[in-house]
């Protein structure tokens, strides 16, 4: 229950039942609006906050909901209960709107995707039943303006038919007399008939009404015009008038029947509009929790409650039109600390706190959504009891405080774990030592029938009982003591200061009178206020800050979660990239072998031609690039390269040119080549090592061979061939002869200053040719200092040869950086 009567006047609910009966759409909704009450069963409080939550979402996202033709036809409906009675035409158009919109919220909540979504509502309105005979019976009689058909009933068509004939005859025979009246000048050229009480008259100057005969029906203002009915046409007009008469009685047979054929399904149809008014009004609510941004909270099942950002919706409205904010209200109740006793200066916000508590907690009982956050969690009341402004009644001779102590035993009365307490500015109203014991003991007794609370106060011995008694705690209104104004901000743990002096202060009161109240009260007194003071000061520092940290914390969790979702997103782009990878370095290796094979099967067509071969080096160099050009794919490619790479060794039978190209692997052929005797040219080592050389002369009985830069005489038996010792001799003899007279003139030193890079570049190619044709490993590439530019495109390009060891510049004293000493692998 609540209390007093005055309740929902008080905390302002009479607004809110006002604005919600507003935003429905007939007065089927409103009617509810006006019935309803405060729910104490916690099922039945889920249950309606759950159908406006569910109403709220479709509205809120624009799902296509019926919101057209909402009327109240009970009173009609319940007119035709009896015989003999009937609809009009304009309450069965409405009946048929009706019908059609019962149609469409039945189709809606039948939807199998909206019972998935939207289950309460679906499971509520399932019986929503439409009548599709009344609307075909209606369609029978009335046409889409709501006339009734000339087809309703033989009898009616058959009347109007003969209206129409007779009306045709009158219009024809008035006409007439008309024209004869104008030629004889008894009526005025533009003169045209009219009508009185539903006859066609003709108007006749007064001069003239004895000259036309027929029945007068009605003068001008003037009196200078009668309206004449000729005397022709009163016959006519009083058949058409029976016509007429006949018609009304068999309409209002059609109208009879009609009724009767409904009459068995109006405990159906006042079912439906029951519904329909249902609908109407959960519809209000769920737009009126739009306007304020409510929500549905978490129902406590702990006896606890705990609000986040509550904003009380009135003053949220108010501020709205002026573009203010609304400071929103945390609060906590518990088992632990029933009630809050907050203290604070005036026009703190200590009343607009209690009525903010007591409206939404009035709102949710009644199955309102409310404006806070939808963690936050409230407990469910049986009685929610108020002591707010003035009590004083002359009628029940009533002082202000005692108003106040009748509200006090009433609370005691009916106070328990279940009920819900709001009381303002408590023991004020009477002498402030008596007030405040009398006070005191009554908080004493409410704590201890374990009653929930909030209670405002300005009395010091209120805030120490507090701060000493279980169940109870002291909360302030924060104040900002700079600026001497008012925040607005509910802080639970501390008793607040009233900040009297201060406040006066600002006023303008004289410093002396302030002094003087200051020695009044003594220093006690005055130094308890101004420690509280500091006390506050110091938390709303210390909330600050930690508000600065929860941000912070909230930050860095954002972030976390978003470099969470990027690695995820990571990893699964990497597997998509291997797998990719591992379908071009499938299509890679199978282009690169056939590009080895093509390459080899044209050196061999040119047999070796050395700018051919070159060519051939050179298209492969590029086409191994482009190959490199994938690092992401690296871990699959390089493996792939690498068998590209040991492969490509096997070109040096073909070509000395090629020799550690690093390209592909040429398949070796099934049968073993015809083994030939060493020759001039061929590459040789000497049986049990690994240093390979070149023979120059095979004429003696010694050979004459040249490993790197040493030539030596060795036997025939001490040396074997090497890399293309199953080469077919070439009939151009030239080759073999050109390498030892490279071997003999190659000097492992270039200098390149002074060229440009691409003269450098191709003049460094030609000599690691030939270095790598006199298997001359140890190089020189005097490029000069600079700037640095020549130096390292050279270096990039042996980088990206795949021929060198090592690289690095030479040592100070022999020219530094303007010097390269290059160690290829070969």
């Amino acid at each position: 229950m609540i209390y007093p009567s005055t309740f929902e006047n008080k905390i302002g609910f009479d607004r809110i039942r006002q604005m919600v009966s507003e935003a429905c759409l007939c007065q089927l909704g409103r009617n509810q609006v006006e019935a309803i009450q405060m729910l104490t069963d916690r099922q039945s409080i889920a249950h309606a906050i759950t159908l406006v939550d569910e109403l709220r979402s479709i509205l809120l996202f624009n799902i296509p909901f019926p919101q057209d033709n909402f009327i109240d036809l009970t009173t009609q409906l319940a007119k035709i209960k009896h015989p003999g009675t009937f609809l009009d035409t304009g309450e069965l158009l409405s009946l048929r709107k009706c019908i059609a919109t019962i149609r469409s919220l039945e189709q809606f909540f039948r939807n199998s995707d909206h019972r998935d979504k939207y289950p309460a509502l679906c499971s509520q309105f399932a019986q929503l039943t439409y009548f599709p005979f009344i609307g075909d019976l209606i369609d029978e009689v009335l046409t889409k303006e709501g006339q009734v058909k000339d087809g309703a009933s033989p009898e009616l068509k058959q009347l109007r038919s003969q209206k129409k004939q007779k009306q045709v005859a009158l219009t024809r025979k008035i006409q007439s007399i008309m024209r004869t009246a104008q030629q004889n000048g008894l009526v005025e050229a533009d003169a045209e008939i009219t009508l009185r009480e539903g006859r066609p008259v003709i108007p006749v100057s007064a001069g003239n009404k004895r000259k036309l005969n027929g029945l007068i029906h009605d003068e001008s203002a003037s009196g200078k015009t009668v309206y004449i009915e000729p005397v022709e046409v009163v016959e006519l007009n009083n058949q058409l008038r029976e016509l007429e008469y006949a018609e009304r009685r068999e309409i209002v047979k059609i109208l009879t029947l009609l009724a009767d054929a409904m009459r068995p399904y109006l405990g159906e149809l006042q079912e439906a509009f029951r519904l329909l008014g249902e609908v109407d009004f959960i519809r209000a609510k769920a737009k009126f929790a739009l306007t304020i941004h409510g929500v549905r909270p978490i129902l406590s099942t702990d006896r606890s409650m705990s609000w986040r950002q509550a904003i009380h919706p009135l003053l949220y409205l108010a501020h709205k039109a002026e573009n203010k904010e609304v400071v929103p209200l945390d609060l906590n109740l518990t088992p632990d600390g029933r009630i809050v006793l907050i203290s604070g200066p005036n026009a703190g916000g200590k009343s607009v706190c209690l009525k903010t508590l007591g409206l939404l907690q009035y709102m949710l009982q009644c199955g309102l959504l409310i404006p806070l956050k939808e963690n936050s969690e409230v407990h469910i009341f049986e009685h929610i009891l108020i002591d707010i402004g003035d009590e004083q009644s002359i009628e029940n001779d009533l002082s202000t405080y005692s108003g106040h102590l009748l509200h006090m035993k009433n609370f005691i009365r009916m106070g328990n774990p279940a009920t819900l307490i709001l009381i303002d500015e408590f023991g004020t109203g009477t002498e402030p030592a008596l007030g405040g014991a009398i006070a005191e003991a009554i908080l004493e007794e409410l704590n201890t029938k374990g009653v929930y609370g909030v209670i405002t106060t300005h009395y010091a011995n209120l805030k120490h009982f507090a701060s000493d008694t279980p169940g109870i705690v002291n909360g302030a209104m924060l104040f900002d003591t700079q600026q001497i104004k008012p925040l607005f901000q509910l802080s639970v743990g501390k008793p607040g200061s009233s900040f009297a002096i201060e406040i006066a202060r600002k006023i303008g009161l004289p410093e002396n009178i302030l002094q003087a109240a200051s020695d009044k009260v003594g220093s006690d007194y005055v130094n308890f206020e101004k420690h509280l003071r500091e006390i506050i000061r110091d938390k709303k520092y210390w909330e600050e800050k930690r508000q600065k940290i929860r941000r912070v914390e909230r930050t860095l969790d954002d972030k976390l979660v978003n470099y969470s979702d990027e690695l995820d997103a990571l990893q699964k782009e990497r597997k998509l990239i291997l797998k990719t990878a591992r379908e071009e370095a499938k299509k890679i290796i199978s282009e690169a072998n056939s590009q080895v094979e093509r390459t080899i099967r044209e050196i061999k067509e040119r047999q070796a031609d050395k700018e051919y071969t070159r060519e051939a080096r050179r298209q492969l160099e590029l086409y191994k690039r482009q190959v490199l050009e994938h690092p992401d794919k690296a871990d699959e490619i390089s493996r792939k390269m690498e068998e590209l790479e040991r492969a490509g060794k096997e070109l040096v039978q073909y070509s000395p040119e090629l020799n550690e190209s690093g390209i592909a692997r040429k398949k070796k052929d099934k049968t073993a080549p015809e083994e030939l005797p060493i020759a001039v040219g061929d590459r040789v080592r000497m049986k049990g090592m690994d240093t390979r050389g070149e023979v120059l002369d095979t004429s003696g009985k010694n050979f004459v061979v040249a490993f790197g830069e040493m030539i030596t005489t060795i036997s025939p038996d001490k040396i074997e061939r090497v890399g293309d010792s199953n080469k077919v001799p070439s009939k151009k003899g030239g080759v073999k002869t050109n390498v030892g007279e490279r071997r003999l003139n190659f000097k492992p030193e270039i200098d390149v200053r002074g060229m440009r890079g691409d003269e450098a570049i191709a003049a460094i190619q030609n000599f690691i040719d030939d270095a790598v044709m006199v298997s001359s490993r140890k190089l020189r590439i005097l490029h000069g200092k600079g700037n640095g530019i020549l130096r390292q495109l050279i270096r990039d390009y042996l980088k990206a040869t795949g021929l060198v060891k090592t690289m690095h510049d030479a040592h100070a004293d022999l020219g530094g950086a303007g010097i390269t000493l290059v160690e290829l692998n070969i």
